[in-house]
């Protein structure tokens, strides 16, 4: 599998995750998804399918209706209601092929509905055809969303003006900066936040523009004086920038120029690591894969994530107890950091018992030789488990995951695969590494 790659194949990258109770017919769909050349999770039950769904992230579910427990139709219900798993095709399978069943199953928003006994052709056509619909929509879905959150995360405050001076969108930069709450600012004017002879200047510029789109310049970047909410004047720097779509409108951008106190430095970098292991948290994680993947696209190099679970730790909790399993993910970060030896490498605590390490430009066999280290690191610690069923040592479970950044892809996509490779580990029995090749 190649996880770098762009938007979804229905032949190559798709996962499938299969629900139903019935073994003959479980068995004979996982042969045909795999024979087809998906990526196949199983679930016999509405239970271990929300699950799973929710850790793999699958691109399409083949669910049975008539199921012991939890039926098909309330897992779909819970699936829908579930922001990870809501977008996520559903295709019924059920001998109740009755019009008020198959009413109801596209009411709770699947996109098709299969009757038992199945077809396999049939079953594989209609699988290709929604992992086709799902590949384009999500294309399009991914550019919105990549927009949106780029929009939404830039550091610097972003307004779109009307060539009349109204304000039209502030993103939640602008909004912060200016002491407003979200769409406050929406259908304000310039005038509201700028001084009278600043704001005429620039209403002069955008009536230029609008009468003569084709002579438009960027009215560069100057200091300003705006108005906060509160009263008070901030200084920042605005950056104005023509755009004609169906009306003239203009982008402006606002960097904050005030300089951060030495103090509020140091609460940031405090901030930056787990107070229990001492190694980075994961907003640090987060802010130094940003980076990393970034300059991996630029450069074309390999970059890798390993994602490690401890195995069975909520036993070691509940016999050793709290303060000895803090003990021991001390020891188990420790472990893990020795092999994060480059300044482009970092090892941290990603959340519970979960664990993260980054290798940049590092490649796929690489990244495994090193993961296989750390397993067996972490092993030869001999940290006492008296009731893990895997080994009487704690041990990890590890998933490996490698990319060649594009400009599109996603970095979401590198920590599915990572974790899809990490719960294949589990799902074999624990302490062993599974890769994902780049």
């Amino acid at each position: 599998m190649t996880p770098g790659s762009t938007g979804l194949s229905a032949r190559r990258d798709a996962a499938v995750l299969i629900v139903d109770d019935a073994p003959d017919s479980l068995s004979a769909l996982r042969t045909q998804m795999v024979e087809q050349g998906y990526q196949t999770f199983v679930a016999s039950s509405g239970e271990r399918a929300l699950e799973l769904a929710r850790r793999v992230h699958p691109d399409l579910i083949l669910l049975d209706i008539v199921m012991p427990g939890m039926d098909g139709f309330e897992t779909c219900r819970q699936l829908k209601a579930h922001p990870v798993t809501q977008r996520i095709p559903v295709i019924f399978m059920s001998a109740r092929t009755a019009t008020d069943d198959v009413v109801a199953g596209f009411d709770l928003g699947a996109v098709d509905y299969i009757g038992k006994p199945l077809r396999m052709p049939e079953v594989c056509a209609r699988v290709r055809t929604q992992l086709s619909i799902r590949a384009s929509a999500e294309t399009q879905h991914e550019q919105a969303e990549r927009l949106r959150t780029i929009v939404n995360n830039m550091a610097e405050g972003l307004l779109i003006i009307e060539a009349n001076g109204r304000i039209q969108f502030t993103n939640p930069a602008c909004d912060q900066y200016l002491g407003y709450g979200p769409e406050e600012l929406a259908g304000r004017y310039i005038s509201d936040l700028l001084n009278p002879l600043v704001a005429h200047e620039y209403l002069e510029y955008f009536s230029r523009y609008a009468a003569n789109p084709e002579t438009a310049h960027s009215h560069g970047t100057r200091e300003v004086i705006i108005r906060h909410k509160l009263g008070k004047s901030v200084c920042m720097d605005l950056t104005l920038t023509p755009m004609f779509l169906r009306q003239p409108l203009f982008i402006g951008l606002l960097h904050d120029i005030t300089h951060h106190k030495l103090s509020e430095d140091a609460l940031q970098r405090a901030a930056m690591v787990d107070p229990l292991t001492k190694i980075a948290n994961r907003r640090h994680f987060d802010s130094f894969l940003e980076k990393e993947w970034q300059r991996a696209t630029r450069t074309g190099a390999p970059l890798s994530l390993v994602v490690l679970d401890v195995d069975h730790f909520k036993l070691y909790n509940d016999t050793l107890g709290h303060a000895a399993g803090d003990v021991c993910l001390q020891q188990v970060a420790q472990a893990i950091a020795a092999h994060a030896l480059r300044g482009t490498d970092l090892a941290a605590r990603y959340g519970g018992e979960e664990f993260v390490l980054l290798f940049a430009e590092t490649d796929a066999n690489a990244a495994a030789a090193l993961a296989e280290s750390v397993r067996a690191h972490i092993e030869t610690l001999q940290l006492p488990h008296p009731r893990s069923p895997t080994s009487p040592w704690i041990t990890v479970s590890i998933g490996v995951a490698t990319m060649t950044p594009r400009q599109n892809d996603r970095i979401e996509s590198l920590f599915v695969a990572a974790d899809r490779a990490m719960y294949a580990a589990k799902e074999e029995g624990r302490n062993r590494v599974r890769t994902t090749p780049g």
